[in-house]
């Protein structure tokens, strides 16, 4: 099978199963982005909603069909993505996707670990699925990263680990006022710039001149080192977490307290259902499991929640996950985490206080994405909700940002390049840097300006 290669085609079509949340947010990122989007879903009232807010193409039926797929035009389409809820219904799909079309990119959103052990057969040996998306071990991802980063809002990792960027707010202290070309100097940190600044709702991309204020979320770009100095400089504490309390002992968070345990963590686990407690007993070697209501404040009480470095809600309930989170605030935890599942609710957590929260199918939309993005994009992932992409990619001999002064280059307005690695070294750009062919490239764009920015990225080739 010839490899995918999006730089080499003029515009992607795009083929998704799925009208759901995970399928509605990508065709509207996917169309905003002026790709060609076909929807199949078996629901009208979701093709109709879909079809109110995205100017897509939509076929109602199911994706599992070989006459649907025909119909949408699999036959000519780049790319799949099968993100039903129904992993049974994707796995088909891929199937005879890969019988109608086999040299086309499939993506499938696999959940069932009994499906996922046989990792080969999906990706090799029978489906050539080029990714198997598993929503909830991407949150769990993104738990275990907030956990390890005490006071982190947003937390990610670039070129295999050696970059990270870390949303942290700004409290009132010394830092307070401070303009973005003397940050460094009071932070004692060379290597460290500051990608992006959310004040209130609104993300600004900053310059040199602009001034960092108390309340601040401030999203900074460094190495692992020197988190510390960065996190003190904006007034977080030094404090190890070391209890950490689970509520909801559905599959996230049995997979969550599995790996709590193994990093060494004090974990509790809160399941209300007294059969899956049992089961979660037998599973879980360390972890102690309780039969309760994570808005049991009796039981909270008792539990000292107060003692409690992070309170992670984890249940399939929306109201559940927010009432436990801000009730063991209240009572006194270091730090909440909050399952949201719907994409929708994010920005009214945010309002009533809930600041640390992680999306499964948000999640799933940041997997995907990173397989559309052309211009050599390794990786993606979306910050403050979705207003902005940070991108990072391997610049090819040919791309249009090599040999020049990134001052000189015609690079979108918008978009900011934050850091360079060549080989083992980290370098945070000024105006007279020049890019070298395979320098990996960490951006920041505005998610309305991405397609801009994989343009600047991309080699010119010729078309198939």
């Amino acid at each position: 099978m010839r490899p995918f290669a999006p730089d080499k085609i003029d515009k992607l079509k795009i083929v998704i199963i799925g009208a759901g949340e995970v399928g509605f947010h990508v065709a509207q990122r996917l169309a905003q982005e002026n790709k060609q989007v076909v929807v199949i879903d078996n629901k009208p009232e979701s093709l109709r909603h879909l079809a109110e807010y995205v100017d897509v193409q939509t076929i109602q039926g199911s994706g599992s069909s070989p006459r649907v797929l025909d119909e949408a035009g699999i036959a000519d389409a780049h790319i799949l993505l099968a993100v039903t809820d129904s992993d049974e219904i994707n796995i088909i799909a891929c199937f005879f996707a890969n019988v109608l079309n086999p040299e086309m990119l499939k993506l499938a959103r696999i959940r069932n670990e009994e499906y996922t052990l046989y990792q080969d057969a999906l990706s090799k040996d029978f489906l050539n699925i080029g990714m198997v998306i598993n929503p909830e071990v991407e949150v769990i991802k993104s738990i275990d990263r907030l956990v390890t980063v005490p006071g982190a809002v947003d937390f990610n990792e670039f070129a295999d680990g050696q970059i990270k960027m870390v949303g942290l707010r700004l409290k009132d202290g010394p830092l307070a006022g401070t303009k973005l070309f003397d940050v460094r100097e009071k932070i004692g940190i060379e290597n460290v710039i500051i990608g992006a600044i959310v004040r209130g709702e609104k993300l600004l991309i900053p310059h040199g001149q602009d001034a960092i204020e108390a309340g601040d979320l401030i999203y900074f770009v460094c190495q692992d080192e020197d988190l510390p100095a960065i996190r003190r400089a904006m007034g977080h504490s030094d404090k190890t977490v070391r209890d950490v309390l689970v509520i909801g002992g559905g599959n996230i968070g049995m997979r969550l307290a599995n790996q709590l345990e193994s990093r060494g963590y004090r974990t509790k686990l809160i399941e209300s259902d007294a059969k899956r407690c049992e089961y979660l007993a037998e599973k879980l070697d360390k972890t102690i499991v309780l039969r309760g209501n994570g808005t049991d404040q009796d039981l909270l009480k008792e539990e000292n929640v107060d003692a409690m470095d992070v309170v992670v809600s984890v249940t399939g309930n929306e109201e559940t996950n927010i009432l436990s989170s801000l009730l063991a605030k209240s009572m006194g935890a270091s730090k909440t985490i909050t399952r949201v599942n719907k994409t929708a609710y994010l920005p009214l957590v945010r309002a009533i206080g809930i600041e640390h929260s992680v999306s499964p199918r948000l999640s799933a939309v940041n997997s995907v994405l990173r397989y559309v993005r052309r211009g050599g994009v390794v990786s993606s992932v979306s910050i403050k909700g979705e207003q902005a992409e940070a991108l990072e990619a391997i610049v090819q001999e040919k791309s249009k940002v090599v040999g020049k002064p990134l001052k000189d280059l015609d690079f979108p307005k918008g978009a900011i390049i934050l850091c360079l690695i060549r080989g083992q070294e980290v370098i945070i750009p000024t105006g007279f840097s020049v890019i070298e062919p395979q320098d990996r490239v960490i951006i920041l764009s505005r998610a309305k300006i991405v397609p801009k920015v994989e343009e600047a990225l991309t080699v010119k080739l010729e078309y198939f």
